[in-house]
């Protein structure tokens, strides 16, 4: 019996998990996949939204402007690059330029600092890429970029670090509720019970509150696809560029990351499908037109790789976050699109405020609120690095040389708490494979650390969980046979 299971390790469960972790509770939270961060938490803008464009009054609101301010300590203490480099809405149309100014009002009302309506001039200036039908921007001071991967997975690392159980490759099939008020969660590797239960399954999160309440809800799947650049295109631009809103979302940004490379999407295409993930010919071309329509001479001939993420929309365009009206003890935590990754701090302390209420929770004594990153090598100066190797030789053999990654760092991913156990896992931990070659050159080598450190086999290396496996069989033993 768990005090309370979250459903789902995406960023909000795991932002759900870092606050509960801070209460003397038992704590569980499930996942379906071999990794946290795998869902829509691994493939989105890395934007930390100022906060302008959620209705006044909304959830969206309140919790984007509060998250965004939590980040900078957040940051700080989980060790996560973030970097607040701010953004601007580009206008291209004499005719929309009141739109900025509404803009501009509802980011005041939602309590947004430092906006600032920018002529065309001094939009031009601040950006010299911005196209050259610009007619003016709103500038927001407070927008920022992060590593969105690392967000997740240190929020995960934290929780577990304070009690909280995490079970991976466990899908749930069905709840129900027991005559003593606790559900039983049933899953594909067996039964849980839990006092309080929070559905934090993003796309699937319909899915999981339809089995346990008859107001039914519904979810579309909204696929955003993607290019990132090569990091001799991340200067094009120094702030995240957005064209003006439309229902459809934010738009296709153009943003430097915090690594060095330049993202451009997403793309707004609602699907039937909860895992089409795929990429198309036709939406990465919408994306390329889009782009430049507010930014110019983007080098997309720099393109490294392109992906696609799905926002899990929800039909009222808000997020829920509720306890369930005839499941007590269900909370919801449903329709978490944009600003999701902006407001995952202050959602999770939203569900710990609903879950303190209804349980009369009670801090521990000593709580772990810090942690440290995977140990990085970029940016030492050749006397540290030497240190370093002499400390740890393998962090003198560079196994992604993209990146330069080394072999010390993906030890330390594949050992540190919910270490990496697959090559995608490795990637969002070390960066290991998300360079130029994206792991043409490192993927054997990495393979060989992981089935070493692990004792696990080649054949049964995958690169994300599940049957991506990338070796089928040894070749040259067969032939022997």
């Amino acid at each position: 019996m768990y005090d309370v299971v979250i459903i789902g390790a995406g960023v909000t469960g795991a932002a759900v998990a870092w606050k509960l972790a801070e209460y003397d509770i038992k704590t569980c939270v499930i996942e379906k996949c071999s990794d946290v961060c795998e869902g829509t938490s691994k493939a989105n803008s890395a934007i930390i939204h100022a906060g302008y464009d959620a209705a006044v009054g909304s959830l969206k609101a309140k919790l984007n402007v509060r998250g965004n301010e939590m980040m900078d300590k957040l940051c700080e203490d989980l060790d996560i690059p973030f970097k607040r480099i701010g953004s601007l809405v580009v206008c291209i149309h004499k005719e929309a330029l009141p739109g900025l100014k509404e803009l501009y009002d509802r980011g005041v009302k939602n309590g947004v600092k430092g906006l600032k309506l920018l002529s065309k001039e001094e939009a031009l200036l601040t950006e010299p890429n911005l196209s050259d039908d610009t007619e003016g921007a709103l500038f927001a001071p407070s927008a920022g970029i992060i590593c969105p991967f690392e967000l997740n997975i240190a929020m995960a690392e934290v929780a577990a670090m304070n009690g909280t159980e995490f079970k991976l490759n466990t899908e749930v099939k069905d709840i129900k509720k027991d005559a003593d008020g606790s559900f039983r969660i049933i899953t594909d590797t067996g039964e849980l019970r839990a006092r309080y239960v929070v559905n934090a399954a993003g796309v699937y999160a319909d899915v999981i509150h339809n089995m346990v309440s008859a107001q039914k809800n519904h979810i579309t799947q909204r696929r955003g696809d993607y290019c990132l650049l090569d990091k001799q295109a991340g200067g094009h631009v120094s702030h995240v560029i957005f064209p003006q809103p439309t229902d459809l979302g934010k738009g296709v940004l153009v943003a430097p990351t915090v690594h060095g490379n330049l993202i451009v999407g997403p793309t707004a295409i609602d699907i039937e499908d909860k895992e089409g993930t795929a990429t198309t010919a036709e939406g990465i071309g919408e994306l390329t037109q889009k782009a430049g329509s507010h930014v110019k001479s983007i080098p997309m001939n720099k393109v490294i790789t392109s992906f696609s993420g799905l926002r899990a929309h929800e039909d009222n365009n808000d997020f829920i976050i509720e306890e369930v009206s005839d499941a007590p003890g269900f909370i919801d935590c449903a329709g978490i699109e944009s600003p999701g990754l902006s407001s995952c701090p202050a959602i999770g302390e939203e569900v710990c405020d609903i879950l303190k209420k209804l349980m009369n929770l009670k801090k521990k004594e000593n709580v772990i609120t810090k942690r440290k990153g995977v140990r990085r090598t970029e940016g030492l100066s050749a006397e540290e690095m030497n240190a370093l190797i002499k400390e740890n030789p393998a962090y003198g053999n560079v196994i992604c040389r993209c990146e330069s990654i080394t072999e010390g760092e993906i030890i330390d991913a594949i050992h540190r708490p919910l270490g990496a156990k697959t090559l995608d896992g490795i990637k969002r931990r070390t960066r290991a494979g998300m360079g130029r070659c994206q792991a043409g050159f490192c993927m054997p080598r990495t393979m060989e650390i992981l089935s070493r450190e692990l004792g696990m086999s080649y054949e049964d290396i995958t690169k994300s969980g599940g049957s991506s496996n990338i070796v089928l069989e040894r070749t040259k033993e067969e032939a022997e046979r």
